[in-house]
Order: C-alpha cells, then sequence, then structure tokens
C-alpha cells in the first residue's frame, strides 16, 4: 500500500503541468493520458487532474471502458480510443465529427512529441518526426488496423542501414483528437515501430509553431 500511494504521488506531480489553458481553442476538449492501473481500474490524468475510474465511471465527460493489451479505452461523446500507457495527453473532443482544426501536442519523454489517433477509423499511437517525408508504420501495424498495403506502390527508402523496401499508400484518413485530414500519402515498411510516424505528408497540412515544450499544429485552410 505504501509503495502504491508513492506511485500515485509521483503521477499526480508530474500530472499537474499538463492543464490545459484557458484561452486554448481546444479548451472544449479533454486532455487525458493513461498513466497507470491498479487491477481493473486506470489512473487517468484528465484536464491535469489525477484520477483512478472504475470500468463505466465517468468523469468530466470521459468514460472508462476498459483496459486491454496495456492499453486503455476511453469514450468521449459516443467516440471511443484507445490510450498507450505512458504516452502524452491525447485532447479529446466532445463535440461530434472532426472538424477541429488545432492540435496542441506537448512534449513527452526525450522531447518526443506522442499522441494517441486514428487512420482508417482504427487506433493507432503517433509520433511526431519531421524528418519523415510521408506518414510511416511497421506492416504488423498496417496490418491490425487492416491496411492493405501489399497492392500498393512499391519502392525503396533510406535508413541507417541502408535501404529497405516500401509499398506506398493513399490513407482515407487521419485523425487526432477532433482534427481530421483526407487523402494521405504513407509508408509501410517491414521494421518493426514503436509508433507510426507522422511525417510530412501530413504535418505539410498544418501550421506548426512550437513554444517552450509544446507543439500546435494549426490546420491550414
Amino acid at each position: 500500500m505504501r509503495a502504491a500511494s508513492l506511485v500515485l504521488a509521483l503521477l499526480a506531480c508530474a500530472g499537474s503541468s499538463w492543464a490545459q489553458p484557458a484561452s486554448s481553442p481546444a479548451a472544449q476538449s479533454r486532455r487525458v493520458a493513461f498513466s497507470g492501473s491498479m487491477g481493473e481500474r486506470a489512473v487517468l490524468v484528465i484536464d491535469g487532474q489525477l484520477r483512478t475510474l472504475s470500468p463505466g465511471a465517468v468523469e468530466r465527460g470521459v468514460r472508462f471502458i476498459g483496459l486491454q493489451a496495456g492499453e486503455a479505452q476511453v469514450e468521449v461523446d459516443g467516440r471511443r480510443t484507445l490510450l498507450r500507457l505512458g504516452a502524452g495527453p491525447l485532447a479529446l473532443a466532445e463535440a461530434k465529427g472532426g472538424g477541429g482544426s488545432q492540435i496542441v501536442l506537448p512534449a513527452g519523454l526525450g522531447g518526443h512529441f506522442t499522441t494517441s489517433g486514428s487512420i482508417n477509423g482504427r487506433p493507432v499511437e503517433f509520433i511526431v518526426d519531421t524528418g519523415a517525408t510521408a506518414v510511416s508504420m511497421s506492416q504488423a501495424d498496417a496490418d491490425r488496423i487492416g491496411l492493405a498495403y501489399r497492392t500498393g506502390r512499391r519502392g525503396l527508402t533510406q535508413t541507417a542501414n541502408g535501404a529497405i523496401p516500401v509499398n506506398f499508400v493513399t490513407l482515407n484518413s487521419v485523425r487526432i483528437g477532433d482534427v481530421e485530414v483526407y487523402n494521405i500519402e504513407a509508408a509501410v515498411v517491414p521494421a518493426p515501430m514503436s509508433h507510426v510516424l507522422l511525417g510530412n505528408s501530413f504535418l505539410t497540412r498544418f501550421q506548426m509553431k512550437r513554444e517552450n515544450d509544446t507543439l500546435t499544429l494549426e490546420k491550414r485552410p
């Protein structure tokens, strides 16, 4: 019990810096991160506040559905999202539809910008990579989300270990929070990857601004 209390205290301190500025256009969203579990309960940080929820419980408009394979499934306004343990907080919009225009990402461990999102409506974990020409993912992720990449255009891409074969495809949609964009070029590679790389085929649809440890993507008209 003492160890569990210490963990929760540390998580509370870490989560206090995640509060969303009231002036942000994303103020109608909830910023949610998955920070740990206690049996069937999930430890979530919602708008900077630590909450421990049982399956079916609702806090600040966020319903915790359950745990699966190290991820927490939550629901906001009828839309379900998977949150990966330790990933950066995700802005989950309460408004329906994908008509949002701004994504705000805080830096995580190592200064990387990671977030949960979806490709063609299937949940994935992204990491921003301005050095990647296109959204890039492993074959394992592509298989998991049902992407028919094997019929896509074939090519080669250069890595630190030399050229590797890739399949190029067009994604119907990429969504983060309430922001959704369509017809995004992507590359599927055979190598394992911990995240889907959010490359320039997605990023060029936005104006990017970084201030300290916060990256803001503003959708271009």
